[in-house]
């Protein structure tokens, strides 16, 4: 039997699917000695999630993966909704204020080979065939036992365990933390990869959408060329639990779109496969030195593809709060601040996805009711704009929560509020030469995301609030954190930029992550001191 020892890791990440890969990349960005393992022989290529929505897209590229993913992905700009053969409208996307406005649609196995080989380029690789039989965690660290592919067993620690193991994880029910909800009854999802022979338009970018009486089928293009067919359906055979053949899925969409002489041509290698859910959230996401990420922390149907978009976040939020945390620039209830936010949010979820009347399969009366509101729907932009937002997550929000201070007073009526993923306005940065008083420069334009870094906080306030003094008193209120934080005075684009960025006369604090800590006016810089000091272990 192998013995480990905690000093040759900080973190132990158990499961390499998106959501492990991507924590385990935070990680390693903010200097911690990262442990992957994965009780798989080896990485899946089945048909899985395929869209990365623009915050989860944002969230990547923070972590230094955004292009790369990117390359390998097709945007769609459109999506047409029929009714069987009936054409109801067509949905735009790209409507949010981000670099990554549009949806990417990437095969999850690519997400995973492309994640793995960024961390592998930052010095950790997956450990395949090594499977977490058994889990205890202590004041100070966690102990584990893993089996390896050979039958070796090894003994390990580390200061602390993540399990993004998925729904059946052994971490969370090591952890004794219950995985509340239930099976839903009545869905099926059936879904490959093919091209189809069909009349319809063929041009990079454009899926479809159809919807049927106790079905819906979404069809959204694929990298390579071909399309992913997800059919939502009722489920009148639950005891049929083998993968659909060809013919079944053929038929189903034949049946769907009313094309009875459709030909369907499946992608090698042959991709198809047929699930069922429940809707289940975990008690809570820590233990002590152990926490839960991704499927292990929470899971549901995947009306609407935001699972996995949802648990990248999570490790997001999770990755630069457990840094700070093991390097004892924060007290652990930052972590706790992890939980509560990523249940939240998963709970939301969960609540909303229940009446996705676009992809949930309808009785007849409902499917009749519910289409003939489509087309007016469709034909107004202020209804594009709001759905293509929710869909992007970037109205999503922390609000209210423990380490988000709104200071700013009744009468905040523009710009982000504390909790808020901080908008991506435009902004010109001043140069250095104004915080000594020699002088004033405005640098060029450039998006506010690509000036905030995951490595350290953002306090972000007006260049013409920002006197030699008023930058003097705020770096020294941040000198006294252990955390670190950049001063950076920015001029607005003009004045619809300014609006979105909030009151001239307050400072934002971002976090590593993009969503605003705190929002107070400049006038109080106490509120910053009193929120940094918040942090403090």
């Amino acid at each position: 039997m192998d013995t480990g020892t905690d000093g040759d890791v900080d973190v132990c990440v158990v499961g390499a699917g998106p959501v492990g890969l991507t924590l385990a990349i935070g990680l390693r960005r903010l200097g911690l000695r990262v442990r992957i393992v994965d009780k798989a022989p080896a990485a899946e290529h089945e048909a899985r999630a395929l869209v990365l929505w623009a915050r989860a897209r944002e969230a990547l590229d923070s972590l230094g993966v955004g292009e790369l993913l990117r390359r390998h992905g097709v945007e769609p700009d459109a999506v047409t909704i029929h009714a069987r053969d009936r054409f109801l409208g067509e949905l735009t996307t790209g409507w949010a204020l981000s670099a990554h406005a549009r949806p990417l649609n990437i095969e999850q196995h690519d997400v995973q080979r492309l994640l793995r080989g960024e961390l592998a380029r930052l010095g950790t690789r997956v450990e395949w065939n090594a499977e977490v039989t058994d889990l205890k965690v202590h004041e100070d660290r966690a102990e584990f036992t893993l089996r390896h592919g050979d039958g070796r067993i090894e003994s390990a620690t580390a200061p602390w365990i993540v399990g993004c193991d998925g729904t059946a994880g052994l971490v969370r029910d090591r952890l004794g933390i219950p995985f509340e909800g239930r099976r839903r009854i009545g869905l099926q999802v059936v879904q490959g990869n093919a091209r189809p022979t069909w009349p319809l338009d063929g041009r990079p970018g454009r899926g479809h959408i159809f919807l049927a009486p106790h079905r819906s089928l979404l069809v959204f293009p694929l990298p390579g060329g071909g399309f992913r067919f997800f059919c939502f359906r009722d489920d009148p055979d639950p005891t049929l639990t083998a993968a659909p053949t060809v013919e079944e899925l053929r038929d189903l969409i034949a049946d769907t779109t009313r094309m009875p002489g459709l030909r369907l041509d499946t992608t090698e290698p042959l991709r198809l496969n047929r699930d069922r859910f429940g809707d289940r959230v975990a008690a809570r996401l820590r233990q002590g030195r152990g926490l839960l990420a991704g499927d292990a922390a929470h899971a549901w149907a995947p009306v609407g593809g935001h699972g996995v978009n949802v648990g990248i976040l999570g490790a997001h939020n999770l990755a630069w709060k457990l840094a700070a945390v093991h390097r004892g620039q924060a007290g652990e209830g930052l972590l706790d601040t992890y939980c509560d936010e990523q249940r939240r949010m998963a709970v939301r979820y969960v609540r909303e996805m229940r009446f996705d009347f676009m992809e949930l399969p309808l009785p007849p009366l409902g499917h009749r009711a519910f289409t003939a509101t489509v087309p007016g729907a469709l034909a107004g932009r202020g209804f594009q704009r709001r759905l293509d937002l929710r869909l992007s997550d970037l109205l999503r929000h922390h609000r209210g929560r423990a380490p988000s201070w709104h200071r700013a007073g009744r009468h905040h009526r523009s710009g982000p509020r504390a909790g808020d993923r901080v908008p991506d306005v435009r902004v010109a940065v001043r140069d250095d030469r104004v915080a000594s008083g020699t002088g004033h420069s405005r640098g060029p334009v450039v998006r506010l995301h690509t000036l905030l870094a995951y490595e350290r906080w953002t306090l972000v306030l007006r260049a013409e609030r920002a006197a030699p003094g008023v930058l003097a008193a705020l770096r020294a209120a941040c000198a006294r954190s252990a955390v670190p934080v950049l001063v950076l005075p920015v001029t607005p684009r003009d004045g619809i930029e300014a609006g979105r960025l909030g009151r001239p006369g307050d400072l934002c604090l971002v976090r590593p992550d993009g969503y605003v800590g705190l929002v107070a006016p400049l006038a109080r810089i106490a509120l910053l001191r009193d929120y940094l000091a918040a942090l403090a272990p």
